[in-house]
């Protein structure tokens, strides 16, 4: 991991520098195009160093921080990210990490959302219901094409990483993930 934090730091250097360089190109009448290329370099470099924090998070033990009573139902509606999202009313609260299980929704959501286009645009349904015991959530509608390969364990790209760490942070809570066709599916226990 030594090395992924010495590229952490070089891409943080190249942001310095980039973002030095646009200040100063906003000081002088510049073109329009000019300005563009440096943002779209500062942006790239933002979202190279975020991949190396997956990374790196990925190859690191995971330490849950469990609240009993964490509701479920609202950290899947705040994952949801502008998807539609529909639950049965149950109650799902459990005994979870609020901040580690949030993030796996949200990177659920993002590779779903990120398949949809394939799927004529549409974004995916987001629904939570109870199943024997404990809570499902269902992305339905999402078009995981990976060429048969399993997403949560493709480590394709920066995507398939994060699902990759999705799949770690539910199974550390005594969950499982899976897909077929067009459904992504994480199962949590509740109530306990």
């Amino acid at each position: 991991m030594q090395i992924v934090h010495d590229l952490k730091n070089q891409l943080n250097g190249l942001k310095l520098y980039a973002t030095f360089l646009r200040k100063r190109m906003e000081k002088s009448e510049r073109p329009p195009d000019e300005l563009e290329t440096i943002a779209k370099l500062i942006s790239g470099l933002e979202r190279a160093a975020a991949d190396m924090n997956v990374l790196v998070r990925f190859g690191r033990g995971l330490e849950l921080r469990r609240q009993p009573g964490t509701d479920l139902a609202r950290l899947v509606a705040d994952s949801a990210d502008g998807a539609p999202f529909e639950t049965d009313g149950g109650s799902y609260e459990g005994d979870f990490d609020p901040a580690l299980l949030a993030e796996a929704l949200k990177n659920i959501t993002a590779g779903a959302l990120g398949e949809s286009p394939a799927a004529g645009g549409a974004a995916p349904l987001v629904r939570l219901r109870a199943d024997g015991g404990g809570a499902v959530v269902e992305w339905l509608g999402a078009a995981v094409d990976t060429d048969g390969a399993d997403p949560f364990r493709s480590l394709a790209g920066a995507s398939g990483l994060r699902m990759a760490l999705a799949a770690r942070i539910i199974r550390a809570h005594g969950g499982e993930v899976g897909h077929e066709g067009g459904v992504i599916r994480a199962r949590l226990p509740v109530g306990e």
